[in-house]
């Protein structure tokens, strides 16, 4: 469903005139927010099948942080295999990272462990240990959310649905009570959407219905 379709089920639930342009109005350009905000908070919730991808990191011999471009900033899921050595990375925490390279006499070799290490306000940056001492390729697996939409016919990558009922339900708030569905029901409805489009998505992979303990 496209960014413009998005706004346009918000506003008929609302009894509101359809719009046929982007930021038709001020009313228009807050739904349009409200959907935005709806899509993250959605795809917070959840590691929908539809955000999963792979991002390829090339490594240079003595550099040892890398931008995971595409990443972004709300990633998650995040799994590090090298075709290299045939092997996965183990993520530490920064501070681990930082006192290897500091504190240790092994600083350079195939990298072993990662760590996440800032951003450059576009996607998510690693540190790596030890330092790559030749080129190697790595392959950050992960859920990446979508970035927010902005043209009408943008498409909405996660269920619609769920978002749809949250941006209602946000709406609803900042309109006050009308007559109409009152805001706790319809965050009421926002929930069980959300939750039978979850179960529908967890179908996807047997992975999902299995839980191992720590």
């Amino acid at each position: 469903m496209t960014f413009l379709q998005l706004i346009n089920e918000v506003m008929i639930r609302l009894r509101s005139n359809q719009v046929v342009i982007l930021d038709q109005d001020k009313y228009t350009t807050l739904i349009g927010r409200f959907v935005n905000d709806a899509k993250r908070t959605v795809e917070d919730a959840w590691s929908w099948d539809v955000n999963n991808t792979a991002l390829v990191v090339t490594t240079i011999s003595g550099t040892s942080k890398y931008t995971v471009t595409g990443a972004g900033l709300r990633q998650k899921d995040v799994t590090v295999n090298t075709s290299t050595n045939q092997s996965r990375l183990t993520i530490k925490p920064k501070q681990w990272i930082t006192d290897q390279q500091q504190l240790t006499t092994t600083t350079t070799a195939q990298p072993v462990y990662f760590a996440w290490d800032g951003n450059n306000g576009v996607d998510a940056a690693v540190q790596l240990f030890p330092t790559p001492n030749a080129t190697a390729t790595l392959y950050f697996n992960m859920n990446v959310p979508q970035i927010d939409l902005v043209l009408a016919a943008d498409i909405l990558l996660c269920p619609w649905e769920p978002v749809v009922a949250h941006a209602y339900a946000r709406a609803l708030v900042e309109r006050g009570e009308d007559g109409g569905l009152a805001s706790s029901e319809a965050y009421g409805l926002y929930k069980g959407v959300l939750a039978d489009r979850i179960s529908l998505d967890s179908a996807n992979g047997v992975e999902n219905d299995v839980w191992t303990a720590p």
